[in-house]
């Protein structure tokens, strides 16, 4: 897909539904005795797969043409050995959280997803199950997918995580609704805390303090009602591209603004950004509308404790810095180097291309603002982010930006080049 310099981006959309709660909507609700509906759902590839894995483990779920997902739960105890293996896609989360289900179940199942999948860190959920007595190992002995687990029985355990993840709290929490005793996860700083709160939703005993959460084994899950709001995440782009494009204003409605989320917003604020944000309902997960303005932006450093309330935005946030006065840090992100695309090298190889001045750190990126970007061939690695965030630098580019790849942002997000084209003035 090829992409030009804009005159400018302004109105009102309303972005895809967050892909977290997306995909723990299907998962609680499966396990829960009775019917789950889930509106707002994201109809992404990812979300998809986490449907389709449940869907072979005897689930029926529903998927209505508005959108609307309807899960018919069987109960904590319901699901039924899948007849061949578990195709996550390209979905990390899926791959995580569904191991720690899958690790006290009465049946032994196999799951493996794309190339991408096949390189992702595993380990990091092994480790913790297996100390919960699951039998867990990697196919090919490399720490990754395919994953063979055979479902036995689990006792909880206090488990200090040496990483912030949301996907290893969560793997560890799911498999404490089967375990015997009290499981508890602490973090070196707070991850996102969906599972958290949607776990309360559906009846089960729960309880944080700091950043350690302690489950208690659970008898029963209660289905729910679940609204899923806008992804912060998807929203993003379109907030870096109204602060960086001339003449230009955006509105966000009904954006998912949890404060283990928020991060973007911060940084933002931080480097100068003009954004408001109004209608803030803080009935389950908080929400708000988002409105930002062409902006000037200076530099700043990114790191620390909000770096796990930005992660996914850190591509998008990469190219904000471009636009803006001064250095910009980002540090303590190392975590992007197991994401979809080892993120750091992609981000800086892509943006060097376009004429930036920016540099690869070992766990982030130095950029220096200011300089003029323009056209290039964008290797998008087949990652979502990458492709988003090349598009909205490359409509404030001189020249022609080619994004190769740039169908993978069905990934978590089908509608965004329709969305972004319709906010496009000329």
């Amino acid at each position: 897909m090829k992409f030009k310099r804009i005159k400018s981006i302004n109105g009102e959309l309303t972005v895809s539904g967050d892909k977290s709660i997306s995909h723990r909507s299907v998962m609680l609700g499966s396990l829960a005795k009775g019917t789950t509906e889930v509106t707002g759902f994201l109809q992404g590839a990812d979300c998809l797969s986490t449907i389709s894995c449940f869907s072979k483990m005897g689930i029926d779920i529903i998927n209505k043409q508005d959108g609307t997902v309807v899960i018919c739960g069987k109960g904590m105890r319901g699901l039924e050995a899948p007849g061949d293996t578990l195709d996550v896609g390209n979905s990390g989360t899926t791959t995580r959280l569904m191991s720690g289900i899958l690790a006290a179940q009465t049946f032994s199942s196999r799951v493996n997803g794309d190339a991408s999948i096949q390189r992702r860190p595993m380990k990091r959920i092994m480790t913790p199950l297996a100390m919960m007595g699951a039998d867990i190992r990697s196919e090919l002995g490399n720490d990754c997918a395919p994953l063979i687990i055979k479902g036995t029985n689990l006792k909880g355990i206090s488990y200090v995580s040496p990483v912030a993840s949301a996907q290893v709290k969560s793997a560890i929490l799911f498999a404490g609704l089967y375990a015997e005793g009290e499981t508890s996860v602490t973090e070196p700083v707070l991850s996102r805390n969906h599972t958290e709160l949607m776990l309360q939703e559906f009846g089960v005993d729960i309880k944080s303090e700091g950043t350690m959460v302690t489950i208690a084994p659970a008898k029963e899950l209660l289905a729910k009602k679940v609204n899923v709001p806008g992804d912060i995440s998807s929203a993003a782009y379109f907030m870096v591209a109204a602060a960086i494009t001339p003449n230009s204003c955006v509105t966000i409605k009904n954006v998912g603004i949890n404060p283990t989320r928020d991060g973007i917003i911060r940084v933002m604020k931080m480097m100068g950004a003009e954004i408001s944000v109004e209608h803030v309902s803080k009935t389950g997960e908080p929400t708000a509308d988002i409105t930002v303005r062409t902006s000037e932006l200076k530099g700043c450093v990114v790191g620390g404790d909000i770096i796990p309330t930005l992660i996914d935005e850190i591509p998008a946030i990469a190219v904000l810095a471009c636009f803006a006065k001064g250095e910009t840090i980002i540090k303590d992100a190392e975590e992007l180097k197991v994401k979809e695309s080892n993120r750091i090298d992609v981000m800086v190889s892509n943006l060097k291309a376009m004429g930036a001045d920016i540099e690869e750190a070992e766990d982030g990126m130095i950029i220096n603002g200011g300089k003029c970007l323009h056209g290039s061939y964008i290797d998008s690695k087949l990652d979502h982010r990458i492709a988003m965030s090349f598009a909205v630098a490359a409509m404030n580019a001189d020249g022609e930006t080619e994004i190769g790849g740039f169908e993978c942002v069905d990934i978590s997000y089908p509608a965004f080049y329709n969305d972004l084209n319709r906010l496009v003035v000329d």
